[in-house]
């Protein structure tokens, strides 16, 4: 469980990524994704957050923000502190000559995991020499006979078993599980701070799905590691920070916005998207009699033109003639740690005193018009 007392180990401090991008089908011009906007998020030691949300909204690229990997358009990534980029620009390419981390440090520290382990093993090297890497860069001083004790221990441990049967295959002879356990292994072995598990069990089968959090949650004890979970389940969100203490984060079209406790967003949801996905979740729909989804439209505005105001009020059904033209901020409204971007968490807000928003704007402000979704 992390100790939110102490300073973060990671800080994204209004953090947006645009990407920029010409027009399909030969149209002049191009135009501009907001994949990310203005977003901010603590990782402390030995903590576990997951983002959940629909394809595309942009958690993802959040991730890999976080860990250094894509560079922000605006905001700062601070680790330890200290400004990732600023860093790996300063002192990169010749390390470290101050207190600073160097790029390589950065590199170690910050690691990732992908959804297709297949795709991140080096198919010409069996599992024993995939892991022996980082044991052999960051822990120079084992032997070659330690590093296979350290090794076939690890593999012991997940459950490949005769660990020197595991150890002499290649990726292609594993299976989808258990090359996601080599994967795992492979980045705690770098010891780092953060791990960023983007989509990481959604190809596996649902009972290898709580197999592998399970695990994930065994070894972060061992390693001391932080966890930047991505999903699109938020059943396996609950899961996994239930589990850790940790939090969830439901982001919308590049924004967060609501986070907090797995009961506080599982079981009192706030913000009108999150009981969204909760319908949308078999695992932990509410069985109040509720048929239809609490939601206006399905469609999803085009992030290269988002909704003026709340991005979400072209699909909300709470939606009033203020969150066309306000954006809400993410906040602590009651105190309790848990924060929401609505308007309907402020009672004095002039929300309560605009019109609600029919129909017709609504989809008129998504690009689309009642005809339309029919």
């Amino acid at each position: 469980m992390s100790n939110a007392d102490e300073p973060p180990l990671l800080s994204i401090e209004n953090v947006s990524v645009h990407f920029t991008s010409k027009r399909l089908f030969g149209l002049a011009g191009s135009e501009t994704v907001h994949a990310v906007d203005g977003v901010s998020l603590d990782i402390h030691e030995n903590d576990v957050v997951a983002l959940v949300g629909e394809s595309g909204c942009g958690k993802t690229t959040l991730g890999k923000t976080a860990i250094g990997v894509q560079r922000p358009t605006a905001g700062r990534v601070r680790y330890r502190g200290q400004n990732i980029w600023e860093s790996m620009e300063r002192n990169g390419l010749f390390g470290s000559t101050t207190e600073e981390h160097s790029e390589t440090e950065i590199r170690r520290a910050l690691q990732m995991i992908h959804q297709d382990p297949g795709s991140s093993l080096n198919a010409n090297y069996t599992v024993e020499s995939i892991l022996a890497d980082p044991l052999r860069r960051w822990q120079s001083e084992m032997t070659s006979a330690d590093r296979r004790a350290r090794i076939y221990g690890l593999l012991e441990y997940v459950g490949m078993t005769p660990a020197a049967d595991y150890a002499e295959r290649y990726p292609h002879q594993l299976s989808g599980g258990e090359q996601q356990r080599v994967a795992l292994i492979r980045a705690l072995l770098m010891n780092p701070d953060v791990i960023l598990a983007d989509e990481a069990i959604s190809a596996l089968d649902v009972s290898l799905r709580v197999e592998m959090m399970e695990l994930m949650l065994e070894l972060q004890a061992q390693f001391d590691t932080s966890y930047l979970f991505i999903s699109h389940n938020l059943a396996n969100a609950k899961h996994l920070t239930q589990q850790a203490g940790g939090r969830i984060g439901i982001m919308y079209l590049g924004e967060i916005v609501e986070i907090g406790t797995p009961k506080q967003i599982i079981h009192d949801p706030q913000h009108p998207y999150t009981k969204v996905l909760l319908w949308a979740t078999s695992d932990l729909r509410d069985r109040s009699g509720v048929s239809d989804p609490p939601v206006r439209s399905l469609d999803v505005p085009d992030p290269a033109d988002p909704p003026s105001g709340c991005r979400f009020h072209t699909r909300c059904p709470e939606a009033r003639a203020a969150c066309t033209r306000d954006s809400p901020v993410l906040d602590d409204h009651d105190g309790d740690g848990r924060r929401t971007a609505c308007f309907r968490q402020k009672s004095d807000h002039p929300y309560w005193e605009s019109e609600p928003l029919d129909d017709d704007i609504a989809l008129q402000s998504n690009g689309a018009t009642s005809a339309d979704t029919d």
